[in-house]
């Protein structure tokens, strides 16, 4: 826990000192630091994670990991209608604020999608789509200890995310960890195909990763209609 205290505080340093010297051409000024975070990560992905994630799919049906999955997903659509409304896109904005009302008050606190079959499409918009819609750069590309890739303008995603999963409305610290160790296991059970994909696909899993990450979020932020870039333009 030390150690990544310590890394947490040195990226949140190094974030405010390097945030104008991401460019396009180098997206990643902190990628030595990144590279021991990702190692970090990767170490206990798979001494422990992976494992538990394993027998998880094993031994809980599929439906109730659905189930668990939805449950979580949840409060994500409250987050997607705020940052659709940000972006002017209301009609969206209220559609995501009556799927998560559906889902919680017919689905059980959100175990059971029944927003979709009521037609209310599931949009996971955030708060970094919605700053990179009012022109806000991604900034340095920088990967947490235990949370993974991000950058500095999609930590705001990371940060609201928690802020409002399910325990953090929990005030026993039982509950509290029991529900978020839960989280963890389900998140990274449902990732496990698309971790055996990279492993077979990538000689270096962190570029790999970040490439894609990087990719993946600027076609989100820009519903992927990227606009041309210059050489002077900076993130």
């Amino acid at each position: 826990m030390e150690y990544t205290l310590r890394l947490s505080f040195i990226q949140i340093i190094l974030i405010f000192l390097l945030s104008g010297c991401a460019t396009v051409q180098n997206p990643d000024p902190l990628e030595p630091l990144n590279r021991k975070t990702f190692a970090f990560n990767e170490t206990v992905d798979e001494s422990i994670l992976t494992p538990v994630a394993r027998g998880y799919q094993k031994v809980i049906p599929k439906e109730v990991r659905a189930s668990v999955s939805n449950f979580y997903a949840n409060p994500r659509d409250l987050l997607s209608s705020i940052s659709l409304f940000l972006q002017g896109r209301h009609e969206e904005g209220f559609s995501d604020m009556l799927r998560f009302g559906a889902n919680t008050f017919y689905g059980l606190l959100g175990l059971f999608d029944v927003a979709t079959d009521m037609g209310f499409k599931k949009h996971n918009e955030d708060f970094g789509q919605a700053l990179g819609f009012w022109g806000v750069g991604p900034g340095p590309y920088i990967v947490w200890p235990l949370l993974g890739p991000a950058s500095a303008r999609d930590t705001t995603a990371l940060v609201s995310n928690i802020l409002v999963t399910p325990q953090s409305l929990v005030k026993n610290e039982r509950i509290f960890y029991s529900l978020t160790a839960l989280q963890v296991v389900s998140t990274r059970s449902d990732l496990l195909s698309a971790t055996e994909v990279l492993e077979e696909a990538s000689l270096d899993k962190y570029l790999f990763t970040r490439d894609a990450y990087l990719s993946y979020r600027e076609a989100l932020v820009y519903d992927s209609e990227l606009p041309p870039l210059n050489d002077d333009f900076e993130d």
